[in-house]
């Protein structure tokens, strides 16, 4: 674990060290709940072991040939939970989870990490269970009993991993400790709310597997609904191929755009997270969200048709210069029009530059007529064009940046966007980047732009 930093290697020490713990079975069995005709022989436990294994490194070989999108087979651990001690359950997730490769180094600490949290999981999930008395119920095919006590321990399930994830130290970044503790708070809370209605399936399908194999069917019939699962499972890693495929083509307009304008390399990026923390304060749900921070990403593409010499300009444009530039916005319109997973993105790279007073381009919109998602990236880029140093102004400082941005709200931008923008770095942090080249920078003009009343005034 020597590439982790020091607080990361200590927090996953932790973690493996209490999952160490996990496989002791409690002194004085039998344990809390589980009465010693229902404790469970040694080879389910191998069994289910086996299986989970065998079911996850078929879903990452290229015999599938799929993206993997983690996770899959859950239901084996879960059943695991609801048939046998919580010290065998926890082994259930051990050698798939040590075997299995990793994709990033370090891949000891990562193997570790995911055998770690994975153990800890299913031991809670099975204590849960086991003192709700869930093995009653699943040994009497009791299933309102049964479905609660499941639905208990999944909960637990949950909540443990999406604690562990969201409990890993983050890198210090500048920003403010209460900012970081609001934003690690609000990420751990859209994790467990996402991961918790397909954890709530796998459990289901968890529960079906171990009431069938209490009942007289059988192991083997338990393990039948393992096909299904797969079914379910093959459908999802196409839609992650086709969501990589997306992602893909985003890339690739964005590297074009940053090398044909080396001064604002790495603004696209910056636009989509500032995009994406106004759509997270405005409430919108997530699917939005990462809508509009593809839009925040993609709204200068249209620049790739427009000549280099005029971006990367030191001085004023000249009218004509200037007429030439604020045709980018049609330009990336065109570019993107036939992507259709972009949805209300398109809308905000043709209109990111209308104003709400009506003095904008390429249509000169005014007030509602604007989309909202070219509301939100207007804002966005402007912050992120102020607090930039570019070819033609010095980075300005982010203070400064919004309160111009307050100012011009009402007549230039959204005031609804501007002050959901405020209120997300006042709580989170903002990180600008100097994106020009230092031997560029180094002949920029000294003193810093004047603040003007044209913020709106971007290239």
């Amino acid at each position: 674990m020597e590439a982790l930093p020091a607080r990361v290697r200590a927090y996953v020490a932790g973690v493996i060290l209490l999952a160490l713990l996990c496989p002791v079975p409690p002194p004085g069995l039998p344990s809390p709940g589980i009465p010693p005709d229902l404790r469970v022989p040694w080879w389910p436990a191998v069994l289910l072991a086996a299986v989970y294994a065998g079911c996850e490194r078929l879903a990452r070989s290229r015999l599938v040939a799929a993206p993997h999108p983690g996770a899959t087979f859950y239901p084996v651990l879960l059943a695991g939970a609801f048939l046998l001690p919580p010290h065998a359950a926890a082994l259930v997730a051990l050698p798939g989870a040590l075997l299995l490769p990793v994709e990033q180094r370090p891949y000891l600490a990562r193997r570790l990490w995911r055998a770690g949290r994975l153990v800890v999981a299913v031991w809670a999930a099975g204590r849960v269970h086991a003192a709700a008395g869930g093995p009653d119920t699943v040994a009497d095919c009791d299933m309102p009993g049964a479905l609660a006590t499941a639905g208990a321990a999944v909960l637990v399930f949950c909540l443990v991993l999406t604690l562990l994830d969201g409990g890993v130290p983050a890198p210090a970044s500048g920003v403010r400790p209460r900012g970081r503790q609001a934003a690690a708070l609000a990420a751990w809370r859209r994790q467990c709310l996402r991961s918790l209605a397909p954890l709530t399936v796998h459990g289901l399908a968890g529960l079906m597997m171990a009431l069938l194999w209490r009942s007289a069917y059988g192991p083997v019939a338990a393990l039948l609904v393992l096909l299904p699962m797969g079914v379910s499972w093959w459908a999802f890693a196409q839609y992650h191929r086709e969501r990589a495929a997306h992602q893909a083509t985003i890339r690739a307009l964005v590297q074009a755009v940053d090398i044909k304008d080396g001064y604002t390399r790495g603004h696209s990026e910056r636009v989509g997270r500032a995009s994406m923390m106004i759509a997270r304060e405005l409430g919108l749900d997530d699917e939005r969200v990462e809508v509009l921070r593809f839009a925040g990403i993609l709204h200068d593409v249209g620049k790739l048709g427009v000549p280099t010499r005029l971006l990367t300009k030191n001085g004023p444009l000249t009218p004509e210069e200037r007429r030439v530039i604020e045709l980018h916005p049609e330009y990336g319109h065109e570019m993107v029009r036939g992507i259709s997973f972009l949805g209300e993105a398109r809308a905000a790279v043709l209109h990111h530059h209308e104003r709400l007073d009506g003095s904008g381009y390429p249509y000169g919109l005014a007030g509602g007529q604007i989309p909202e998602s070219a509301r939100v990236v207007a804002v966005a880029d402007a912050f992120d064009a102020m607090t930039s140093t570019r070819s033609y102004s010095r980075a300005r400082p982010i203070p400064v940046a919004l309160e111009e941005l307050r100012r011009c709200a009402g007549t230039h931008f959204d005031p609804r966007m501007v002050g959901a923008l405020v209120r997300a770095i006042g709580r989170a942090g903002w990180h600008p980047a100097v994106t020009a080249d230092d031997d560029r920078s180094a002949i920029l003009p000294g003193p810093a732009a004047p603040v003007t009343g044209r913020p709106g005034a971007r290239r």
